[in-house]
This record gives C-alpha cells, structure tokens and sequence, in this order.
C-alpha cells in the first residue's frame, strides 16, 4: 500500500467550512436529541506522513494547495523524531515558525506524533515546542519494539508511557497512542490492544484508533462505543472491497455513518484523513458535504 509505513520506520528505529458534523448528520435518538440542540463540529484535519515528500519540499505551498481542498488541520509528525523518515529538513524550522507557516495557510496543529526516543530523552522541551506551535494533544506513534516482544514487554512499555503521560499532563498537554495493525495481533490468544488499553492510565493516554485495521476486522465504532471517552482522535482511511487497495473516504468499505454515530461517546475531538495525497480532494468533499 504504502512504500514506507511509519511502523516499518518505527520498528526499525478552527471550525468553518473545514468543519465535519459529528452529531445531527445521521438521526439521533430521542434522548440524544434532547441532549444536542446544534451540530457538533471538528475541523477537518490530515497526517502529514503520507505527504512528506511533499512537505520537505515546499512546506507552505504544499499546506495551502491540501487547505484548498477543505482541510482546516493539520497532524504534523515531529521532525527530530522523524528526522530519518523524511523530516530532517524541517528541523530547521523553529516551532514559532512552523506555526507561523501553518497558520499562514489557513491551518491549525493541534496535534503531532512524536517518537519514543524523543519523549523518553527531550520531555520538557518537547512539550515547550508542542504548546508553542499551539497543539494540545502528544501522539506517540509507536513503541518501537520487536516483532517477538512479550506481553510484559507491551504492559511496561504502557507503564512507561503513564509516566510520561503524567508529565506531559502536568505541562499542559493530554498524551495519547496510535495503534497499528501490530497492536491487534494477540498473545497465548489475547489481543495486544485490549491489554492497552487495560493498562493505560485513562487521565493521562488518550487513544488515536487507526481505522485503517477494518482490512484485519476491527472496527473503530466498535471501540468507540466499549470504551466511551477513551478516544481523542482518529485517523480515516477506506479501502475497496479486497481490502488492499485505498479508496477515498465514503467510496470504500467503511461504515461512516456507524462511525460518526460512534465518535462521540468514544471522545473523539479531531478527526485526520491518513491515506495517499490522490485521495485527499474526494475523501474532503465527502466528509463535509455528507
């Protein structure tokens, strides 16, 4: 699907138009009728992974042509932490002005991915940098560990991450984790996600559910409506029907209206389009014209 997937890298080392409706798009029931007398919304947002090539080589104008499409966010991946996936180059950029560029382009960051390495090392100015490029949300994208790791292995790296949780908590800025398909595997007949979430601390990691995992037969409203306020974000991705193959959102198999019917009770608060750049016009047309 993709050439490089941020696992394999990992492993191996406002509101407007660009808003979608969450609640009042689909039909409500009578109780959360009452409960919902507006529209909830949430800006439109996408993963800057999938278009890093792009990004490296002409930040602002690569931003303004996606924000043309509807965007209105932006999820950066931190680039000391992506420094060898392809964002050395915008290291260069201070977090002033890489907010500066972002807010230039009609975008806002409220959220990014960072690396183990970086949190366990650079803590303190990671979340220095993070709350002046104005994000609120901390996404570690992986834990980086082996193919072979144990389920000791996955619960301290959990309790390792409380810590950090807490920390970055206490600075002003909600941690969370993104799942891959690795997180769905299971151990002696247990499944590694289930056990995540068992052993996070709730207060201090929030989760970001990939929805990319309907092609291995989880769903995120599925998630979403076990473990209500678990969730802080997700990413969209559809997929034709063999499930190999991406398609833009609300042209594949995904069940969008189950999903946004969902994302409330599962506290969902920002929503990012994670596929390849040639899906980004169609998958936006859909989610704010549905």
């Amino acid at each position: 699907m993709k050439k490089i997937t941020r696992r394999d890298f990992l492993n191996r080392s406002a509101l407007g138009m660009g808003s979608v409706v969450l609640a009042s798009q689909f039909p409500l029931s009578p109780g959360e009728a009452e409960k919902s007398l507006k529209p909830k919304k949430m800006p439109l947002g996408f993963q800057a992974w999938t278009v890093r090539n792009s990004l490296v080589k002409d930040f602002p104008g690569t931003l303004k042509n996606i924000a043309g499409m509807g965007y209105k966010s932006i999820e950066m991946c931190s680039p000391p932490g992506y420094q060898f996936a392809g964002f050395g180059p915008l290291m260069n950029l201070t977090a002033k002005e890489m907010k500066q560029i972002i807010n230039d382009a009609g975008l806002i960051c409220s959220s990014c991915h960072y690396g183990m390495d970086e949190l366990r090392k650079n803590l303190d100015e990671r979340v220095a940098f993070a709350l002046e490029v104005g994000q609120t949300q901390m996404i570690l994208s992986s834990f980086g560990l082996p193919g072979k790791a144990t389920m000791d292995d996955w619960k301290k790296a959990a309790d390792e991450l409380n810590e950090i949780g807490l920390k970055a908590k206490n600075g002003g800025i909600q941690m969370g984790f993104h799942n891959h398909h690795m997180e769905f595997a299971q151990i002696d007949g247990t499944l590694i996600y289930d056990v995540l979430l068992n052993q996070f601390d709730p207060e201090y990691i929030k989760m970001q559910f990939q929805v990319a995992v309907i092609t291995i037969g989880y769903k995120a409203s599925d998630y979403f409506n076990k473990y209500p306020g678990r969730f802080i974000s997700a990413h969209l991705a559809d997929f034709s029907t063999d499930k190999t193959t991406e398609a833009p959102v609300g042209q594949g198999i995904v069940d969008w209206k189950e999903f946004f019917a969902s994302i409330k009770k599962g506290g969902v608060k920002n929503i990012f389009v994670e596929m390849e750049e040639n899906t980004f016009k169609d998958s936006a047309a859909y989610l704010l014209n549905t």
